[in-house]
């Protein structure tokens, strides 16, 4: 009978914590108080708080399943489900014309897929110096980028005492200390975790600066649509940039949001070239990190994406859902921003209402953080980022005066 090792090669390993999302979910299932509420995931409820299942994607998923044959296991492509990816692509560039020869798009794992298979790409091929983060930024970008390799950089972007963009700061820092050949990052549209965007004129200067100090734009698109209920609108940073004709760009998109698809993790990468040739080169490197990394895509959620995008009745439909879905967390931002200053809750709540897409940054201090999850079972990160998901008709009384109450506490 073999022994037991008494020493592991492993013993050495550092103990890495939880990720805070994921271990605000366990503190929460394993509180038993009846009011408790959870703000942290960023995943869309109704206002019962039960996830909704699209009426579209329903419909969609229906008729996926009266076309399956007996190929709906096979492999996909490496670059996974072309009328998907193609579909994507369109709904993000809107019309390309002769330019569609120099994008590139491949089928990836989520958004978060997305942004690894970008990382990584663009990691050999740009051999980058650093990458240009916000701060704060979604915590996986972190991630992402260290297991690639890349020195990490922030660029200032949250305005704690005014609660709002700091852009001259943003555009000071990256004029003085980005470098030809840096990456940065830039979230589309509903920044994470602020809610707060660029105007249109200040994107138009971040890409005035990408171009002079030569810098590579990566954006986040993780809420077409989802955002403000509008396509165009949301995707109206991205089309810019590629309207100006002189810079190349990524795109990491994701249908979790959009299309309520979360556990399915579907999602799009695009790489926008100044050639076909370089598209045509590009192509071949992406193919060959998807296929070290996860080998080809699946394929139930592709097609019933490309099913949506693809058929106009849908189509509609689905924009239907989608003004759904950013009206109600609109009407949510109002609810909570009215039932605190009806409380006279110290200190200003407009930003609330001003910020857009699923995420608040509400300005409140761990210390308040911690005051809510503890006196009132309320639980969100301790940046003070609420999904603004979780509110409901039927719980924001509670949570105002939660905020309101460790708000006063605090502050005694």
């Amino acid at each position: 009978m073999s022994s037991i090792p008494t020493h592991s090669s492993f013993s050495a390993l550092n103990a890495i914590p939880l990720d805070s999302i994921y271990n605000l979910k366990e503190l929460f299932a394993a509180d038993k108080h009846e009011e408790k509420v959870i703000l942290g995931s960023g995943v869309y409820r109704d206002d019962n708080s039960r996830p909704w299942v699209l009426p579209t994607v329903e419909k969609a998923e229906e008729a996926v399943n009266k076309a399956q044959d007996s190929g709906r296991y096979e492999y996909l492509p490496i670059t996974g489900y072309a009328p998907f990816h193609t579909a994507a692509r369109d709904l993000l560039f809107g019309p390309l014309g002769e330019k569609v020869t120099r994008v590139v798009s491949v089928h990836t794992l989520a958004g978060t897929g997305a942004n690894s298979l970008g990382a990584r790409f663009l990691k050999e091929a740009l051999k980058p110096s650093a990458v240009w983060l916000s701060d704060p930024t979604w915590v996986n970008h972190y991630n992402i980028w260290e297991l690639v390799g890349v020195e990490i950089k922030k660029y200032p972007y949250w305005n704690a005492s005014k609660r709002g963009l700091d852009f001259e700061k943003l555009i000071d820092q990256l004029e003085t200390e980005a470098v030809p050949g840096d990456v940065i990052v830039l979230h589309a549209c509903a920044h994470n975790p602020t809610g707060v965007d660029p105007t249109k004129e200040q994107w138009k200067i971040i890409a005035d600066l990408c171009e002079k100090k030569g810098l590579f734009p990566f954006f986040d698109c993780a809420y077409l649509g989802f955002a403000s209920g509008n396509l165009d609108e949301d995707a109206w940073a991205v089309r810019y940039f590629e309207s100006r004709g002189t810079l190349e760009i990524a795109v990491a998109q994701s249908f979790s949001k959009n299309m309520g698809l979360y556990g399915e993790r579907l999602g799009a990468f695009h790489l926008l070239t100044a050639s076909a040739d370089a598209a045509s080169k590009a192509k071949g490197h992406l193919s060959r990190l998807q296929r070290g990394q996860v080998s080809t895509p699946p394929t139930r959620a592709a097609r019933i994406a490309a099913t949506i995008l693809t058929t106009p009745e849908l189509f509609q439909s689905w924009l239907l859902d989608l003004q759904e879905m950013s009206s109600r967390i609109k009407n949510m931002r109002q609810l909570l921003r009215d039932a605190l200053v009806s409380l006279g809750t110290p200190g200003n709540w407009d930003h609330i209402t001003t910020q857009i897409g699923m995420f608040s940054y509400t300005g409140l201090t761990p210390e308040q953080v911690a005051i809510i999850q503890a006196d009132s079972h309320v639980y969100l990160l301790n940046s003070g980022r609420v999904s603004i998901a979780g509110l409901t008709t039927k719980n924001i009384k509670y949570i105002a005066e939660a905020i309101d109450a460790a708000v006063r506490k605090s502050q005694s």
